[in-house]
């Protein structure tokens, strides 16, 4: 099965639909434009594919996630404003990584650091 993202003026998913692999068939090989013009022919709009396994884009699409044209990249929402993108990933990563012992813990962006939840 294969997954196409629609995406808003602004490329901003606004849903995540399955589509059968054989409506994704051009010459016996699966295409995305073929993929792309079955999407548009049930519902109109910007699609793009995306992948559950990230082979494509970095990231499966989800509501809310935008899509990066630069980058051919899905990036979801920031969390928080002091957490910057990794751009090997295309994933937010907070200023101090999460410690690795084995607690929980929770950002605190008054802080800026991670505080131990009890």
């Amino acid at each position: 099965m294969a997954h196409f993202a629609q995406l808003d003026d602004n490329n901003v998913v606004l849903q995540v639909i399955v589509v059968n692999n054989s409506d994704c068939l051009e010459n016996g090989n699966e295409s995305e434009a073929v993929g792309v013009a079955f999407c548009q022919s049930l519902l109109s709009g910007n699609w793009k594919q995306t992948s559950y396994n990230g082979n494509m884009r970095y990231n499966y699409a989800g509501i809310g996630y935008t899509y990066d044209s630069g980058r051919d990249a899905f990036i979801p929402p920031k969390p928080y404003d002091s957490w910057t993108l990794n751009e090997t990933t295309c994933l937010w990563d907070a200023p101090t990584p999460m410690p690795t012992d084995d607690k929980r813990y929770t950002w605190d962006e008054a802080t800026i650091s991670w505080l131990e939840k009890t």
